[in-house]
């Protein structure tokens, strides 16, 4: 098992499931077409060595991150506060991840839209009181 200092790759996991790197990246993408006993293999060795994928490269291969922010005016109105719980909850059930961005912090719209293209999120939902 490989210590907590270094990261772990999808070459570690294709090594010693004894695939290819493609084959572990098809059974991380629950893609079809793959056998029963290479999706065992593959999945023994996600979980001996404690392998996480890395969403960040993902989201550059497929040029989609799953991730949808919110810009907010301040979380401390309920109105805001429950919007955000209710648009989080409707993108979790679709697999998307959210990020709340709160004006009332110490980021304004315009840092948070610079942050948000850099980090390439599918979507932003705004409510601002700036045109």
């Amino acid at each position: 098992m490989k210590n907590n200092r270094t990261s772990v790759t999808m070459k570690d996991v294709a090594a010693l499931a004894g695939v290819s790197v493609g084959t572990v990246s098809r059974v991380i993408n629950h893609e079809h077409g793959i056998k029963e006993v290479t999706l065992k293999k593959v999945n023994q060795a996600i979980e001996e060595l404690n392998y996480i994928p890395d969403a960040y490269a993902r989201g550059m291969k497929k040029n989609k991150t799953e991730t949808v922010a919110i810009i907010v005016p301040t979380i401390w109105h309920p109105f805001f506060s429950e919007f955000a719980f209710y648009v989080e909850r409707e993108l979790s059930r679709l697999n998307y991840k959210l990020l709340l961005c709160n004006i009332a912090g110490d980021k304004g719209e315009i840092e948070y839209i610079k942050m948000l293209q850099e980090n390439k999120v599918d979507g932003i939902i705004a409510i601002t009181y700036s045109p």
